[in-house]
């Protein structure tokens, strides 16, 4: 049991180490890109969600 502990450590520390090579501005401009894309090929579906999380927002935060 031990050795398959020992044994899967190499393959995470390698997965890590990638995770770490990944810069979090990269992230971020990867997901707005997917996003827009998402919209261009969904304008429908783009819609109903900004509408839907406006109306929650708006529900939640209205100043009075």
């Amino acid at each position: 049991m031990a050795n398959t502990q020992t044994a899967n450590r190499p393959a995470r520390q390698g997965e890590q180490s990638r995770s770490r090579d990944i810069e979090p501005m990269e992230v971020g401009r990867d997901v707005v890109e997917y996003l827009r894309e998402y919209a261009r090929e969904n304008p429908e579906a783009a819609a109903l969600w900004c509408f839907g999380i406006g109306f929650v927002l708006g529900w939640k935060l209205k100043p009075w």
